[in-house]
């Protein structure tokens, strides 16, 4: 009797907070994962424990130039490097504020270029084609919760609109390859996830709220704090990750679906809590809000419970609660 073939899987951005998670849950399941990454903004940290793992490769590689898979892995040492890549996931890109904002024109370039390569290796391979997505396409909405049939409230020109349009850009590519070539793609607006592997100052607000809190510093809160968030704890986004990549689609499908909490909570809720969690004597501070920082965010989750039969099962507090030691040993080791 001949082995099963082990499916190989593909994963841009794979040394990043998510994608590195999504390295993991594959290899538990069995795949040969391909890890690509530049390293602007993930880390070999990430990763390092997998390194070692006869069915992880890691790839040095910037999605924003052609992608000869063959050659790089090559030079990597893969033992097979004409292998089919049954799936392919596109994580690669700046995802925080401050890192779109430092890389402002690499962000659009990973959104077309990166996409359009990306997508163009997946056609070549016959590979199923999973986009990061984000709920930034959904801008500052007007409509909430936001529906995947709500077209959003953009700003094209903003201080967020790197960011944004290279999402919206992504999908839209995305989506064509679908109706002309007839690509297998899925698209996952990833709403607010947290969780271990997060950059201590990435700029988001459960980051920044950790570190502020953990060396008893005040706590910045921007606006008065009422704007919502709905925050996903990793280990759930990516349960609901794999569910879309691995369900089946119907010709011509549009697999687009929000992956996020729906329990709308406000900035500063969270800043509460995490004071609370850390034993923290911080105060929270005010500071004005940033010009197009959306003021709700909440995912409607009717299509996606249908589809993939998920909805996250962590609850907002015992996530953070899990997180607190991660942050309390990142914050020892960077310098205030």
């Amino acid at each position: 009797m001949t082995e099963a073939k082990s499916p190989t899987s593909l994963i841009t951005g794979g040394a990043g907070f998510l994608g590195s998670h999504l390295c993991e849950k594959l290899l538990s399941v069995g795949h040969s994962v391909i890890c690509m990454d530049n390293l602007i903004t993930g880390t070999d940290d990430n990763i390092r424990h997998l390194v070692g793992n006869p069915k992880f490769t890691l790839v040095h590689h910037d999605v924003t130039h052609p992608i000869n898979l063959g050659d790089l892995l090559r030079a990597a040492g893969h033992p097979n490097p004409d292998v089919r890549v049954d799936y392919l996931l596109h994580f690669a890109s700046p995802a925080s504020p401050k890192d779109y904002a430092r890389h402002p024109i690499h962000t659009l370039k990973v959104g077309a270029l990166g996409t359009y390569y990306a997508l163009g290796l997946a056609r070549a391979h016959k590979s199923r084609f999973l986009l990061a997505s984000s709920s930034e396409v959904y801008g500052d909405p007007e409509v909430n919760p936001q529906p995947e049939s709500y077209y959003g409230h953009v700003n094209p020109v903003g201080s967020r609109s790197v960011y944004d349009e290279a999402k919206r850009f992504a999908e839209a590519i995305s989506s064509a390859y679908l109706h002309t070539h007839n690509l297998d793609v899925r698209i996952a607006r990833l709403f607010n996830t947290y969780g271990p592997r997060m950059r201590v100052n990435d700029g988001r607000a459960v980051p920044a709220f950790m570190t502020q809190a953990i060396r008893n510093e005040p706590v910045t809160v921007y606006g008065d704090g009422s704007q919502t968030r709905s925050l996903t704890y990793v280990d759930d986004t990516v349960e609901g990750l794999y569910r879309l990549l691995m369900v089946d689609r119907k010709p011509n499908d549009e697999l687009i679906c929000n992956i996020g909490n729906p329990e709308e909570v406000t900035i500063l809720e969270v800043a509460q809590e995490i004071i609370a969690l850390t034993g923290s004597s911080s105060k929270i501070v005010f500071s004005p809000l940033p010009k197009d920082d959306p003021l709700v965010r909440r995912p409607d989750l009717t299509r996606t419970r249908k589809l993939l039969g998920w909805e996250p099962r962590v609850p907002r507090k015992e996530g953070l609660a899990k997180v607190v030691p991660y942050f309390m040993e990142k914050v020892g080791k960077v310098p205030a």
